[in-house]
């Protein structure tokens, strides 16, 4: 790994710094949670992300941008990570990067698709598809973590039950946070909803039961599912300007 540049005490990495990979658990199949250690970190909102660097021995770099699953906890991360065929990054952080070796990273970074708990009025709904829960996570624990009572819903798509991240967690949510699951390809038995892609029948209004007042609307995806899920809720009567979108891909 290259020498980090050196970093204010107390300041965001806005250029790279070292961290080290404590753990790695499997979400699914193929994707894991990574948790990093970056001294001095100075902490992060639901919804940021960082950029990772890796450096091989003959120099050569390459960067990749991940977005952080959970609140600021000290100088702990947590990253959600797809391995990507043919990636240079991405396998290599999933499967390959020992534990206890160094990466650089460099961030907070994002400031628009973001979620602030402590600002938090309105009821907040959240769509996600595949690894696009990533961001979206981090904002359900910060609801958690915060106490905030503002009602919260998760509608997250997935090809099929194996492609769940944080499934135990995600099942064990209570009033005021609901999550509902839906599969485009195979439904898991006695699904009342037969797999497809994501419909308005699936989305909240803007005027629905699960909350009174207009929510605040977070969409993360690849790209053709987050153009097509916000055309959805806008038919379904949400304010253009109270949906934020993230996408990939």
């Amino acid at each position: 790994m290259a020498t980090p540049a050196v970093r204010r005490t107390g300041a965001p990495y806005q250029h790279w710094a070292r961290a080290t990979l404590l753990s790695r658990a499997p979400e699914t199949g193929t994707a894991r949670t990574l948790v990093l250690r970056a001294p001095g970190w100075p902490g992060h909102l639901p919804g940021q992300h960082i950029d990772i660097r890796l450096t091989a021995d003959d120099g050569y770099q390459a960067a990749r941008s991940y977005s952080l699953a959970a609140p600021g906890r000290g100088e702990h991360l947590e990253v959600g990570v797809q391995p990507v065929d043919d990636g240079e990054v991405s396998p290599y952080l999933a499967e390959d990067l020992p534990v206890g070796a160094d990466v650089e990273i460099r961030g907070p970074l994002g400031g628009w698709f973001v979620w602030r708990p402590d600002r938090a009025t309105a009821p907040l709904l959240l769509l996600a598809g595949g690894s696009g829960v990533v961001p979206l996570m981090a904002m359900l624990r910060g609801h958690r973590t915060s106490g905030a009572r503002v009602p919260a819903r998760l509608v997250y798509s997935v090809r099929d039950p194996a492609q769940v991240w944080y499934g135990a967690e995600l099942a064990a949510v209570a009033p005021p946070v609901s999550v509902r699951l839906l599969h485009t390809r195979t439904a898991p038995p006695g699904d009342p909803r037969p797999p497809g892609r994501i419909m308005g029948a699936d989305l909240p209004g803007s005027d629905s039961p699960f909350a009174p007042g207009v929510p605040d609307v977070f969409v993360c995806g690849p790209t053709g599912f987050v153009e097509y899920a916000a055309d959805l809720l806008l038919l379904a009567g949400h304010p253009a300007d109270r949906v934020r979108t993230e996408r990939f891909g």
